[in-house]
């Protein structure tokens, strides 16, 4: 896959038209629609692939963020990653370093470069179409900084809802050139995942289970190895669940809370 060949696809208003007019017309309206559950403003036809990106964005933004600040205690703006955008752009608040053993401080720099990776792609494909970030509470839970084990029950959650939603949305993706990159970006979260969820398993932390659909790692409650159900399959959430999980609010309709105090930027974003 050529980045140009990306760009030019998000970029271009009558390819992104031409998303829509195809799910339409190859009869994905229905599944469109439970991408978007709980919205009644978002039509299922005006959903694109930009759209889509934007909301990955969104997440990579907050995961980005997170690492970042844990590692350095700063900004991702602060390191020259461009944060403007579509939307109204806010600031990071909360969090700083976090006293990590060897081990786990090598596992959160690479994370911390990757995601900072992600946002810096999914920036450039989407060119003057890319969200701006918005306003991110890092302590929404008031968790995640104080201990090693703090980091690692916050990280084990970002990573498998991260996987959870590129898996929920691969399907809904009409340009291979874009799945192509959704999917590299899923994979390697996939990989942070594992990951932390040893670490988690092997110093014998308990975290809890966010939703129905989320597999803790083994020695929490429901807790298995890998983060697959009965049948071998990684979950696979819709947007409307992962809003819920990161606005701390699974009430329909909720636009904001949690890590997200005045909500995402871009079309998909409301329970």
């Amino acid at each position: 896959m050529k980045r140009e060949v990306l760009n030019d696809l998000v970029d271009n208003s009558v390819s992104r038209r031409k998303f829509a007019k195809a799910a339409l017309s190859a009869g994905f309206a229905v599944g469109t629609a439970s991408f978007i559950t709980g919205s009644v403003e978002v039509q299922a036809q005006s959903i694109t692939d930009a759209d889509i990106l934007n909301f990955a964005l969104n997440l990579e933004y907050l995961e980005a963020e997170f690492y970042t600040v844990v590692t350095t205690g700063r900004r991702i703006a602060d390191i020259g990653i461009e944060v403007n955008g579509v939307g109204t752009q806010g600031a990071t608040t909360g969090g700083g370093t976090v006293a990590l053993d060897a081990r786990a401080a090598q596992v959160a720099l690479n994370l911390a470069n990757e995601e900072q990776m992600h946002v810096r792609f999914l920036r450039s494909a989407l060119g003057s179409a890319a969200v701006a970030k918005p306003a991110i509470n890092l302590e929404a839970l008031g968790i995640g900084f104080r201990s090693v084990t703090e980091f690692l029950t916050l990280a084990r959650a970002f990573e498998d809802v991260g996987v959870t939603a590129y898996n929920g949305a691969a399907p809904l993706i009409r340009s291979s050139s874009i799945l192509a990159a959704a999917a590299g970006i899923g994979l390697t979260e996939a990989q942070h995942a594992g990951v932390l969820r040893y670490l988690v398993y092997d110093r014998n932390i308990r975290v809890p289970q966010l939703d129905t659909a989320d597999v803790p790692p083994l020695g929490s409650p429901n807790g298995r190895v890998f983060n697959v159900f009965a049948d071998g399959l990684t979950p696979a959430r819709t947007p409307s669940q992962v809003l819920a999980i990161v606005f701390a609010n699974a009430t329909p309709g909720a636009r904001s809370g949690g890590f997200f105090p005045n909500g995402f930027n871009g079309t998909i974003a409301t329970v």
